[in-house]
């Protein structure tokens, strides 16, 4: 657990040239493991350098994000998987906005690369937060394109006129 927070700061202090001991680094908790494509993408990487099957990792990911509340998700992993020839796979599910203004709120995008045996392999996960009205789970603001239908309103039924207005015609002049 604080394995990787040494590293990260091992990282920092090498990269900006601090002196030994003047970096802390805190961690918290991501409160919706599911929503968050880095979380995804390095629990994808952990499935992977412990030798489960690719198809199988990927699957189990995605399902455990659809299942906490996502709209869609795509996972993409490419590079040497089985044989000497690199590939990629993709693997889908649900619904995903590609472009415009709304990509910028609703999609939660992550790259990550595993040293495998063979070579490198790369992780890319993407995934499409639901809309949520207080902005907690995903974006407060509602798709563009996104039609509301409301309910009709209750009509007030129509009277038929009495016989003694219908004798006149409609034309209440001169008798």
């Amino acid at each position: 657990k604080g394995r990787r927070i040494r590293e990260l700061t091992a990282v920092v202090q090498k990269r900006y040239g601090f002196p030994e001991n003047s970096v802390e680094l805190f961690a918290e908790r991501v409160e919706n493991r599911a929503s968050c494509a880095m979380a995804q993408c390095e629990s994808l990487r952990y499935k992977l350098l412990g030798g489960l099957a690719a198809r199988r990792a990927c699957y189990g990911v995605i399902r455990f994000i659809m299942e906490n509340g996502a709209k869609g998700v795509e996972v993409i992993i490419s590079g040497k998987l089985r044989a000497q020839r690199a590939k990629a796979m993709k693997f889908k599910d649900g619904y995903l906005i590609s472009t415009g203004e709304p990509k910028k709120h609703y999609i939660a995008e992550a790259v990550r690369h595993v040293c495998m045996r063979q070579g490198m392999l790369g992780i890319k996960v993407k995934i499409m937060l639901a809309h949520d009205p207080l902005g907690i789970m995903g974006p407060k603001m509602p798709l563009p394109d996104n039609v509301i239908i409301h309910e009709p309103k209750e009509d007030v039924p129509v009277m038929q006129p009495n016989a003694e207005d219908q004798a006149q015609g409609g034309y209440q002049g001169d008798q």
